[in-house]
């Protein structure tokens, strides 16, 4: 192709973008604001008729009330698992629970110095910065 060929096309490609412009601005209709908004009903179905003022429920803003729910104690009843994994060197382990299949981690601090992985122990739980831990463990014989 040359320079002519090349500058005649995009003469068209211009010419052809400038009649879809305009039929679209023909087609488009009448674009005002209330022909635009759209309503939900009820039943949650966007509609384009506005809902019947007359089966508005009038509710008071006193009756309102906005608040969190209060958080839930977690019992600290003893609890008991099976020692799962023991760090002797590093001094911590995970204690699976026979009840729930939790898992909770410990510190040596809150274990007696004899435990070792496999032992039955009683603890409590107690919310530690990662999530539940064990504590007041106890050895089942």
């Amino acid at each position: 192709m040359n320079k002519k060929e090349l500058e005649k096309n995009k003469r068209n490609k211009k010419q052809e973008k400038q009649k879809r412009k305009e039929n679209r601005k023909i087609n488009s209709g009448d674009k005002s604001f209330d022909n635009m908004i759209a309503y939900v009903d009820e039943n949650g179905i966007i509609t384009d008729t506005p809902p019947d003022p007359k089966s508005f429920t009038k509710i008071e803003a006193e009756s309102i009330t906005i608040s969190t729910p209060k958080k839930e104690e977690i019992e600290d009843s003893a609890l008991t698992g099976q020692v799962e994994f023991f760090n002797q060197e590093r001094g911590y382990g995970f204690i699976k629970d026979v009840e729930s299949t939790e898992k909770y981690f410990f510190h040596i601090n809150n274990a007696p110095a004899s435990i070792k992985e496999g032992n039955m122990v009683s603890f409590e739980s107690e919310r530690g910065q990662k999530g539940m831990s064990a504590v007041n463990i106890t050895i089942i014989k």
